[in-house]
């Protein structure tokens, strides 16, 4: 009869995990600084549009390739890959607040669902034609259309994406975001005439990252001394961070019931866990947390009635920052745990369908906002 591990055998399992978790660890911090350097001093903005996640994962990739004696680092990586991320992901929820979209307005909100939809749409249809994995189509398309990085890293799990599916995603919302990045501020002012509102609208949608969505805007705001176009594309960058508690469990729900009617002929349904699994629901009950006491600030003027505003605000920040500190040693884990062999052979395909839905989503914002010309003022 095989026992269930207790107590015991999870903490004589620990000294196994150090090694592992020390090196993902290391290389997060090494990432946060990279990022900054190269962002700042190389590329010169005042904020670095690169993401910290980017830069350790593929610190992570080349030490993984390089590194001898993997047997001992395993244990405590894949720690990293499988629980450290869930947990991030969790922590993530608390950054998100459904009072976001009233901030936007009825009139932004529309050009946000579209380029989602539009994202969304146009990548699956790109992804079968092209004969892509569905699990990475999937990820392409959360990354172009929501949030880039954290949207990845949120969905992975839930669709049982591979490591090496999740580097390549992460590295065609880097590549397609940084060209956009340091193009758009000047296509937004040619295309918008000076437009402001219109501008951070285009900005916030149409740009992947949230540091990538900052450096865009901050470039656009100094070159031509509009700061307003910073505060409305940061309030649309966090209208489509909102949207997913919603669009996530959704392309979750899709891919499982594709792969049940797989398995069973076109007669099976995906089991609850596996479409809404406790780390997103975890997830959407943090979200849920997070909206319920932004509201009760305005209603009786604390959260929740028991704490302080000034408190409220820490709680936030504390949760957020250690949210991303251990998105990115896991994605530091992921990097670790991938064989470049083996997204070599993932070939060609995905950037194209990065490509087709970067430019689906530039384009619909395009369209919608100059539609709307003259009625935006957020």
């Amino acid at each position: 009869m095989v026992r269930a591990a207790g107590p015991g055998a999870r903490l004589r399992r620990l000294p196994g995990l150090v090694p592992g978790l020390v090196l993902a660890s290391m290389i997060a911090l090494a990432g946060y600084h990279l990022a900054d350097l190269l962002g700042t001093r190389l590329l010169g903005f005042a904020r670095s549009p690169l993401s910290p996640v980017m830069v350790s994962l593929l610190m992570g990739l080349v030490f993984g390739n390089l590194l001898p004696g993997w047997a001992a680092l395993k244990p405590g990586v894949e720690f990293a890959v499988k629980k450290l991320l869930r947990l991030g992901i969790i922590l993530l929820g608390m950054g998100l607040s459904i009072l976001e979209l009233f901030r936007l307005g009825l009139q932004g909100l529309p050009i946000v669902a579209a380029c989602i939809v539009a994202a969304v749409l146009l990548t699956a249809g790109l992804s079968r034609l092209l004969r892509l994995s569905g699990r990475l189509g999937s990820l392409i398309a959360v990354g172009t259309s929501i949030c880039g990085v954290s949207a990845i890293v949120a969905i992975a799990p839930a669709i049982e994406a591979r490591e090496e599916e999740v580097t390549y995603a992460i590295a065609v919302i880097t590549v397609f975001g940084l060209v956009a990045t340091v193009l758009y501020p000047y296509l937004a002012h040619r295309l918008f005439a000076g437009d402001a509102v219109e501008a951070g609208l285009f900005l916030g949608t149409s740009v992947h990252d949230t540091s990538q969505v900052t450096g865009a805007a901050l470039v656009y705001a100094d070159l031509y001394s509009r700061p307003e176009a910073l505060s409305v594309a940061t309030v649309t960058k966090l209208v489509r961070n909102v949207l997913m508690a919603a669009v996530i469990p959704l392309l979750a729900w899709l891919h499982h019931r594709r792969s049940a009617a797989a398995e069973h002929g076109g007669q099976g349904r995906p089991r609850a866990s596996r479409v809404f699994p406790l780390f997103i629901l975890g997830f959407v009950v943090l979200a849920a947390f997070r909206s319920l006491g932004d509201w009760s600030v305005r209603l009786v003027g604390r959260p929740y009635a028991v704490l302080t505003e000034p408190a409220w605000a820490a709680l936030i920040t504390l949760l957020r920052t250690w949210s991303v500190r251990l998105i990115v040693v896991a994605l530091a884990g992921v990097g670790l745990s991938t064989r470049i062999a083996t997204i070599r052979g993932l070939g060609w395909k995905p950037f194209l369908v990065g490509l087709g839905a970067a430019g689906s989503v530039g384009g619909v914002s395009i369209a919608l906002i100059l539609l709307l010309d003259g009625h935006l003022r957020l």
